[in-house]
């Protein structure tokens, strides 16, 4: 049976509408006694406020966020909050919410706080063909972190690209001197 104390990342989803006030990702992270360890993807975007033109944070999907806790602390919290669920895992035992591994979230998460020119795609905008060894840089502000090595044919510019399996994958442009193949 499975441990349900083991704190985990688990991949949830926000049903609040785009333009809702507070998003489940903000509201989770001011949760008063929890102090939970909250993570979504966020890309830039200019969206209109009052009649001006605002740029601002957005996550890059919108219903996605992962949190880091155990079942047993999160199974209340969704329950208390409607709009908030697990994800579960498609072809899996009935109810097994979706997990991430705590070494690829954390590579993940370095990766896109790098803020080096960040590029999320989703599963299926990135084939086998797009990218090929596997790789890890050493040296400069990415320095130990490990991926695939993206090609696009026709680019000089070289990402490296990290995935979460099924999910979604983030890529940065690195520079030649660092990416040591693996």
């Amino acid at each position: 049976m499975e441990d349900r104390s083991e704190k985990k990342w688990y991949v949830l989803r926000d049903l609040k509408r785009t333009n809702a006030q507070i998003r489940a990702y903000q509201m989770l992270q001011t949760l008063p006694d929890l102090h939970l360890e909250v993570f979504t993807p966020l890309v830039q975007r200019t969206v209109i406020r009052s009649g001006k033109k605002v740029l601002t944070e957005v996550p890059f999907i919108n219903d996605l966020l992962f949190v880091y806790e155990s079942q047993s602390i999160l199974d209340p919290i969704i329950a208390d909050i409607r709009t908030l669920q697990y994800r579960y895992v498609r072809g899996g035992k009935q109810n097994e919410p979706m997990t991430v591994r705590n070494e690829e979230m954390e590579r993940f998460i370095a990766l896109v706080q790098s803020r080096a020119s960040i590029r999320y795609y989703k599963p299926e905008e990135i084939t086998p063909s797009m990218y090929g060894r596997r790789i890890r840089i050493e040296g400069g502000a990415l320095d130990g972190i490990e991926g695939l090595l993206m090609t696009i044919r026709g680019s000089k510019v070289k990402r490296l690209v990290v995935q979460l399996e099924g999910l979604l994958a983030a890529g940065v442009e690195v520079n030649p001197e660092y990416i040591q193949f693996i």
